[in-house]
């Protein structure tokens, strides 16, 4: 397959390139698009045929939820039955934007897209070029991330080409994405409802909108049940991987320079190639030859917007050890802590 590369920002807004994106999806094909989180691999979310497509691209299990993805709010009423009014309330406040909740669907979604659940996850990106692509197509879109599975999600269209060229029928480039992390996911079709995947939407701005919101206990554990099926996205499989063997290091600040130095070092003795993830305000106190600086402690956007980015250059670097910092914070912390114990393998030194 050839697959198509196009350009779609402020400056190339090409009415023709959206129009044949869409016919390509109307047909059952897969497109690649930006959103405000990472880039998604979209297919007609209502059609079997086109969410086996995108497993098979994906080389994703076939338990594995999709995330259907909206333009407007009839489209919930359309999905989704038994809406919570805490779901409208949410919507309210965070739709258009990166917050997925998870609902009890109506008959029209094949199981396919819902990876034999009879619950549904919907969000309403915010990103324009994802807004066009699903009023232009006329389409519900199920899109996960524009990835090979278990591979760290795309930030840029440079990502997707790289894991998916050949595979899928076009790639729409807008540049690189805003936020760098997948959406919050929030379950509203039970009692109480449930954060299963931490994002840029917090807890408590979850809470602030709908009063208590329980967190999922397996979230950081890493205490996963190989048997059990994921009610969403990256609840069950490693992900966002990088190739070579990453750990992570907590404790104080200096006992965690020390540690990752006599590693590092060790390795490095060894022959093999290694590398350090640290905080702006950390990188000097390592000794390694290769050190990248994630981003600032004191703004937290700046380590997820940069963290996919930086696993993958592991990979074009060769790296065969990286041991990177801990993160973990009350805010964006536990999301960007979610993604890194999920590629480390939960692999943890406590120092």
């Amino acid at each position: 397959m050839n697959t198509i590369i196009a350009q779609y920002d402020n400056d190339h807004r090409d009415a023709d390139l959206m129009r044949r994106a869409a016919q390509i999806l109307r047909e059952g094909g897969l497109v690649a698009f930006p959103t405000e989180t990472v880039y998604g691999l979209g297919g007609d979310a209502l059609n079997p045929e086109a969410s086996a497509r995108i497993y098979a691209a994906k080389g994703r299990p076939s338990d594995n939820p999709l995330i259907v993805h909206i333009a407007d709010m009839e489209a919930l009423k359309v999905l989704a039955r038994e809406i919570p009014e805490k779901a409208y309330r949410l919507a309210d406040h965070f739709w258009p934007g990166p917050l997925t909740m998870i609902l009890k669907k109506t008959e029209i979604v094949p199981v396919q897209t819902t990876g034999g659940l009879d619950t549904v996850a919907i969000r309403m990106p915010s990103h324009p070029t994802a807004y066009e692509l699903i009023r232009t197509s006329g389409l519900y879109l199920a899109a996960p991330s524009a990835n090979t599975s278990g591979r760290p999600s795309p930030t840029e269209a440079e990502h997707v080409r790289q894991d998916l060229d050949g595979r899928i029928d076009m790639i729409i480039d807008s540049g690189r994405v805003d936020i760098g992390l997948e959406s919050t996911i929030v379950d509203l079709s039970g009692d109480e409802p449930m954060i299963l995947r931490p994002g840029y939407i917090t807890k408590a701005m979850l809470e602030e909108v709908i009063g208590p919101v329980k967190i999922d206990p397996g979230l950081l554990s890493g205490s996963e049940d190989p048997h059990m099926r994921p009610k969403a996205p990256g609840m069950k499989y490693r992900h966002y991987a990088p190739k070579g063997s990453l750990s992570i290091v907590e404790g104080k600040r200096d006992a965690v320079a020390e540690t990752i130095n006599r590693l590092t070092k060790e390795h490095e003795e060894a022959g093999h190639r290694t590398a350090v993830i640290a905080s702006e305000e950390n990188q000097d106190l390592y000794t390694c030859e290769r050190v990248i600086d994630i981003g600032s402690r004191d703004h937290e956007e700046s380590i997820a917007a940069n963290l996919y980015e930086v696993l993958r250059q592991m990979d074009e670097d060769q790296i065969d050890y990286i041991y990177s910092e801990s993160f973990a914070g009350a805010g964006l912390g536990a999301a960007i802590m979610n993604r890194l114990l999920k590629a480390a393998g939960h692999k943890v030194i406590r120092v």
